[in-house]
């Protein structure tokens, strides 16, 4: 046993003979090799918070500032009273939100169901994934402007279809009832593309036998639709949908560019559309950042809240 311990000692004692300066050197190639990767990471963590965390930090600043004449006052929460007795306030806060809900019940189910048709298919996969994807790689404004000659009440594409089906023509654009609809779905078809790939990877990660299995069962498409693939994509389910509601809460190129960001009776304002008019229209910078603040407060608050409830039911 004392033989043992006395070994045992030895090995845990370090060697006499070892050389201070080789420890130290040892110690000053790490200390380089790990500043030579975080310096690289500086950089990109230096764009990210110049260009991400500094406007969100100046905008809370601005948002209890008013500027005029080149000279920046404090007025504290001026601001947010002023755009809350604004009634275009409350006016682009109902608009946002019915964009947000038509553009779940097309944007986001739109994209699934086309996932579902073309995980069905046997052939020309490769070829109708470019065609779905293929609005997203076209220019924003080029899409517009495609859609705008669309809605044209006079020679547009979509009334000429509905005359040539002996249907009633519809002024789109121009009505205070359709021109929301008609923004939403010409935003569905612009962005549909990235979730329609997105879904259609997810569906391609479902395990086959669980399919073979229902199938076994009895089960037909709209039940293995219900009690196979949702299950499986759950998760991609939940992510987009947050993501999605995110998004379109901050619409503003496509009813900016199609009806001016008002359009009829203001039935296309939305509150981003809100913030750049009185920022850029009206040159108060402090109502358009208050404004922000509240949006930014809006999106954290659902967020926090969405993330909670996935996590309950889970």
């Amino acid at each position: 046993m004392a033989a043992i311990s006395v070994s045992a000692r030895r090995k845990t004692e370090p060697p006499a003979h070892a050389d201070p300066s080789q420890g130290r050197a040892a110690l000053r190639q790490r200390i380089r090799r790990h500043l030579t990767g975080h310096g690289f990471l500086l950089g990109a963590l230096l764009c990210f918070a110049y260009f991400s965390w500094y406007p969100m930090v100046r905008e809370v600043i601005m948002s209890f500032q008013k500027t005029k004449r080149g000279r920046t006052t404090w007025v504290g929460t001026e601001n947010l009273d002023r755009i809350f007795a604004d009634p275009d306030f409350w006016h682009a806060w109902r608009n946002t939100l019915l964009f947000t809900v038509l553009a779940l019940v097309l944007g986001f189910a739109v994209p699934f169901v086309v996932a579902v048709l073309l995980n069905e298919l046997r052939h020309a996969k490769a070829y109708l994934r470019i065609l779905v994807y293929l609005p997203v790689m076209l220019p924003p404004v080029a899409s517009v402007l495609l859609f705008k000659y669309f809605y044209d009440p006079g020679y547009g594409l979509f009334n000429a279809i509905l005359k040539a089906l002996h249907l009633p023509t519809s002024a789109w654009l121009n009505s205070p009832t359709t021109s929301m609809p008609s923004v939403v779905i010409a935003a569905t078809w612009m962005n549909m593309g990235g979730a329609t790939l997105i879904y259609l990877a997810a569906l391609q990660g479902i395990p086959g036998e669980l399919y073979e299995a229902a199938e076994l069962d009895g089960a037909g498409l709209l039940r293995r639709i219900w009690h196979v693939t949702i299950p499986q994509t759950r998760l991609i389910l939940s992510l987009l949908l947050l993501l999605q509601i995110v998004a379109t809460m901050q619409v503003f190129v496509e009813p900016y560019l199609l009806t001016g960001g008002n359009g009829p009776q203001n039935s296309t304002l939305t509150v981003v559309n809100l913030i750049y008019q009185y920022a850029f229209s009206f040159n108060n910078y402090g109502s358009a950042s208050a404004l922000g603040l509240v949006m930014l407060l809006v999106l954290a608050g659902f967020s926090a809240l969405y993330v909670r409830l996935s996590r309950t039911n889970d």
